[in-house]
């Protein structure tokens, strides 16, 4: 068996981001700010890696202090008793010579969801400090009430103001450990 390749999260190059449907005419942009990452992999050969992830539930930021307020509540992701989602890979299927279907289980509020995200490999690169890093770029969407994330609030027109769909999209840089 060939040696495996450890490689972990550059969290000065990385972001995970969300959009969320409001009052069902706009999006709203937020994100988690502490997170970590990473990937065990036999060399430079992503194909069936194993991806980790944990993000800090009280880091999620969306330049309006009361939502935050709100969404790190019991009516969302209860940040007090749930400190951390957590991403743990399933696959990670190589479809062609830039693209993947990474599968896992997402856990949020002690659910865990299998979920998909679409990767796309930007390539490999080192550093001028001599760093190998290696760049993905993940999308995907979830439907938030999959995870006992239910607040909503009915409009007097019809609809509701925040949608049960979240799209989720990662730019993320990975260091290559020695």
């Amino acid at each position: 068996m060939e040696n495996q390749t450890s490689w972990v999260l550059d969290p000065t190059h990385s972001e995970i981001v969300f959009k969320v449907k409001h009052l069902m005419i706009t999006n709203v942009k937020g994100e988690f700010r502490n997170f970590n990452a990473s990937i065990t992999s036999v060399g430079t050969d992503f194909s069936k890696a194993k991806v980790k992830a944990n993000i800090d539930a009280s880091s999620i930021f969306t330049n309006n202090t009361d939502r935050d307020a709100h969404l790190q509540s019991a009516d969302f992701f209860d940040a007090a008793t749930y400190k951390e989602l957590s991403f743990e890979g399933t696959s990670f299927t190589k479809l062609d010579e830039d693209n993947y279907q990474l599968k896992g289980m997402l856990t949020i509020k002690d659910v865990s969801k299998e979920v998909s995200f679409d990767v796309e490999f930007g390539g490999l690169m080192k550093d001028p400090y001599g760093n190998e890093k290696a760049g993905f770029s993940l999308s995907g969407k979830i439907n938030r009430k999959d995870w006992g994330l239910n607040w909503n609030a009915a409009l007097e027109a019809g609809g509701v103001m925040v949608s049960e769909e979240v799209r989720i999209n990662a730019e993320v840089q990975f260091v290559k450990q020695a």
